[in-house]
């Protein structure tokens, strides 16, 4: 065991300041120089997450207190990223549970927490914005204390520590009616009651690779945590894959992680956690010494509960914007994801169409907004469940535990959309500061699509938050979108003369002077049936006019839609088409007699026609 070494995660559930409160910790630790200006959110490093405002995947940094190392990774919110968490909570040793003081126990609080117990970490609560005006700590703690047992915690793990935090403000106290104006008692309870590694130096060599990571300069870096004995540059070592394949490598460079950079050492040892150069390996793969090839456990990842097909584009203006655009570059993206995001599968359903599965809409989007970003051109269908059938024949769907915070006007308005969508409430609570909070389980179905129409019938003062629950009974149809497509009937630019006339069927998505091809969805019609508008329609010219005064023609405003609202908004027979520069929806069959008669007689009677 080595006792000046404490590697901590920090969980919490979405937005309760897990990131802020990394800044803050790194900012009084002295890492930084005195003129140094350092963004908020140091941690977010990608483009998406500072866009966002949340933190997509797992990243490590390292601080100094008084003698001891303190390893910190900072990991995921959202439930869509539990593999993220998952994965990384192999390298640590405990856990600072993040609650926000005003909000307490959320869904994700619940699943990081469940996957950090069933591992035996002892946690550190730390109960947040405590300087929020309607924070109410002490309930809170009571409500994580009921989570713990309901979980499952042993008698130690209940035994655990309690902090009062600002990460905003940067100061935090053993009890509420302490004074401080710094984190000094947050890092007092970290080397007081987190666990220090208990791997021993003195057996062979034996280390768990839980990441993949890429620098610049240094290439391809694999990280993970020693668990056993001493890691050396130019060492040899056996890789173990999949817990039977074995190959002998040879260690590279070596790299401990220093603040917000890395640092190359000679060697490393137990409870270190490392990156290292010149190995290929994937992630749960083991690195052992030769002499003793026994691989280190890796954590079960919960299977992915939505799919979706990702396929070349054929649209009229394929290939117009995109850098990579042919089958051979989005399979070999997909394939490269696969390496590090430990939650995605793919399946390859033909030589132009990948069936990815995730583990939700966001997870899903995000990977959909990151090759958009990498100059990939390509079409994506509707996400649909991952239906299970068991061994007696029935069939089983994914349900999710909604918890809905939405102020007491809409509540009756909420709980009628979510019984359409199979929902069964399973609690509710009493108003506070005029939010009533709601919780459901039902069926992941039921929320394709729902987001969206949730805020609007809360005005976007409801707060929604969710998470996998588990599979159980197939509930049969659920109502989906009750309002059909306007389509484009015609290949052109919008005018603004065609959009305010089509304004009159519907609402509509595309701007006036935007190219646009048949077939492709620019609107959301009035009624239930699909509608074919000619939307570049330019008014005629006459020398003709009227007696009066001509009135100029008003446009409403133009519904431009999220890739998530695509994503939601498009039907069974509709695909959403991503650009670098654009996303459009289209109808699957282009031609409009070719979509009548799909409708009729299904798919099957109109392959190969054109």
């Amino acid at each position: 065991m080595r006792t000046n070494i404490r590697n901590i995660a920090i969980i919490a559930h979405v937005d309760h300041g897990k990131t802020t409160l990394v800044d803050a910790l790194l900012k009084q630790s002295n890492i930084f120089h005195a003129k140094e200006q350092v963004a908020d959110r140091v941690m977010d490093s990608n483009d998406l997450e500072r866009e966002r405002g949340i933190t997509i995947l797992a990243k490590n940094t390292s601080i100094m207190f008084q003698d001891t190392r303190i390893n910190i990774i900072d990991t995921p919110g959202h439930a869509d990223f539990g593999g993220e968490v998952e994965r990384v909570l192999k390298m640590v040793d405990s856990v600072l549970l993040v609650v926000d003081a005003y909000e307490g126990a959320m869904p994700q609080t619940k699943f990081v927490l469940k996957k950090a117990l069933e591992l035996g970490l002892r946690p550190i609560v730390v109960i947040n914005k405590i300087d929020r005006p309607d924070s109410r700590p002490q309930v809170v703690i009571d409500e994580v204390f009921d989570l713990f047992v309901e979980l499952g915690a042993s008698d130690e793990q209940l035994d655990f520590s309690v902090v009062y935090a600002s990460a905003k403000s940067g100061y935090a106290m053993h009890e509420l009616e302490d004074e401080s104006d710094t984190l000094m008692p947050l890092f007092e309870t970290i080397i007081e009651r987190a666990d220090a590694p208990t791997g021993d130096e003195t057996a062979p060599f034996q280390m768990l690779l839980t990441t993949i990571d890429s620098d610049g300069y240094l290439g391809r870096l694999v990280v993970g945590k020693i668990e056993n004995g001493t890691l050396r540059k130019n060492m040899q070592a056996t890789l173990i894959h999949n817990y039977t394949e074995m190959k002998n490598v040879k260690i590279g460079a070596l790299y401990m992680y220093d603040g917000l950079g890395r640092k190359e050492v000679e060697e490393a040892s137990v409870g270190d956690i490392v990156a290292i150069r010149g190995v290929d390996a994937q992630i749960g793969d083991s690195l052992t010494d030769p002499s003793h090839q026994v691989a280190v456990e890796f954590v079960e990842i919960d299977e992915p509960t939505l799919s979706m097909n990702f396929m070349v584009n054929d649209s009229p203006f394929a290939g117009q914007e995109g850098k990579f655009v042919t089958s051979r570059h989005v399979k070999n993206r997909l394939l490269k994801e696969l390496e590090t995001n430990v939650s995605l599968r793919v399946e390859e359903l033909s030589p132009d169409t990948f069936k990815v599965s995730g583990r939700g809409e966001l997870h899903l989007s995000i990977l959909i907004e990151t090759m958009r970003r990498e100059g990939f051109e390509f079409q994506v269908s509707k996400p649909t469940v991952i239906i299970k059938e068991t061994e007696d024949g029935k069939r089983e769907e994914p349900y999710e535990r909604v918890t809905i915070d939405v102020p007491e006007e809409f509540v009756g308005a909420v709980i009628e959309k979510m019984g359409v969508r199979k929902a069964e409430i399973v609690n509710m609570t009493a108003a506070v500061n005029g939010y009533s909070r709601l919780e459901f389980v039902v069926p992941s179905r039921g929320l394709i699509g729902f987001r969206n129409e949730f805020m609007t019938d809360t005005k976007g003062n409801g707060i929604m938050n969710s998470f996998i629950e588990g599979y159980g009974e197939f509930r049969g149809d659920i109502p989906t979108r009750s309002r059909g497509s306007l389509v484009a009937s015609e290949t052109g630019v919008a005018t603004q003369y065609s959009i305010v006339s089509a304004q009159e069927r519907g609402d509509i998505f595309v701007e006036p002077a935007t190219k646009v091809y048949a077939g492709m969805v620019i609107g959301v019609n009035a009624k239930q049936n699909d509608l074919d508008i000619n939307i570049s329609k330019a008014k005629q010219l006459t020398n003709v006019r009227s007696s009066g005064t001509d009135n100029a023609a008003k446009m409403d405003s133009i519904r431009n839609l999220s890739l998530e609202e695509c994503l939601d908004f498009i039907g069974a027979d509709e695909f959403v088409e991503i650009t670098p520069e654009s996303i459009r929806m289209r109808k699957r069959y282009l031609d409009p007699s070719i979509r009548k008669r799909a409708a009729r007689y299904g798919d099957e009677a109109v392959q190969g026609m054109k």
